[in-house]
């Protein structure tokens, strides 16, 4: 669980933040551009965020569908298998890296999303912990820039700095996300704990594989 100070762990490879894959080194190589430690990791924060599309209707909780290079192979993501993903290409970059959960009250979702969840919590919402400047800093990569647009939301910058988290409002001024509990920061991914929790609490998500996420997104922005 969680240490002050960044370990060997935070930059090895593990089943899931498999930095050693070649995809994953590689694109960490390709991006990981700037002066200094801190412009890197911003870098790979943007290319996680805005590279990926955000889709909470294709979760696969098999370590295949949630380690990083999956993440890569598919081009799209929801916001576990991106905080992975950005942490094995920090530890790829040599940017030591863990991740962070927390549950979460969204106030963003579709219709169809309420009706199948059955509520407005989100259980381990994933974002990562980079090691920079001396400090842990959270960054929060899930939703792309293209889904903030669309959504009237404030896109969730990261400096290399500052937590990156969640804005509690819209750019109108509505309720979008709230902070309910903090799970604490893992040096690799609790998968046993996480599936046994959306299986508790979500037992209807997979009836959501077959819909179309940014179309139903487009439809009720439309509206």
């Amino acid at each position: 669980m969680q240490q002050d100070t960044p370990r060997p762990e935070h930059l090895r490879p593990t089943a899931a933040i498999d930095s050693d894959h070649p995809a994953v080194a590689a694109f960490a190589a390709r991006h990981a551009q700037g002066d200094g430690e801190g412009e890197r990791a911003v870098a790979l924060y943007l290319a996680v965020r805005d590279g990926f599309r955000y889709d909470p209707y294709r979760i696969d909780l098999s370590l295949e569908g949630l380690r990083a290079s999956a993440v890569l192979a598919n081009g799209y993501g929801w916001c576990v298998p991106k905080a992975v993903l950005l942490a094995a290409v920090a530890r790829a970059a040599g940017i030591p890296a863990r991740l962070g959960f927390a549950d979460v009250r969204n106030h963003l979702s579709t219709e169809r999303m309420r009706r199948t969840m059955q509520t407005d919590t989100f259980y381990w919402h994933g974002y990562t912990e980079l090691w920079l400047g001396g400090a842990w800093r959270k960054a929060t990569p899930a939703f792309n820039i293209e889904l903030c647009e669309r959504f009237g939301l404030l896109p969730l910058e990261f400096d290399g700095v500052h937590d990156s988290l969640y804005h509690a409002f819209d750019k109108a001024g509505h309720r979008h996300m709230e902070y309910l509990h903090q799970r604490g920061s893992f040096d690799d991914l609790p998968l046993a704990e996480l599936r046994a929790d959306f299986e508790r609490h979500y037992p209807g998500w997979g009836s959501m594989h077959a819909a179309d996420f940014q179309a139903e997104v487009q439809q009720e922005t439309r509206a």
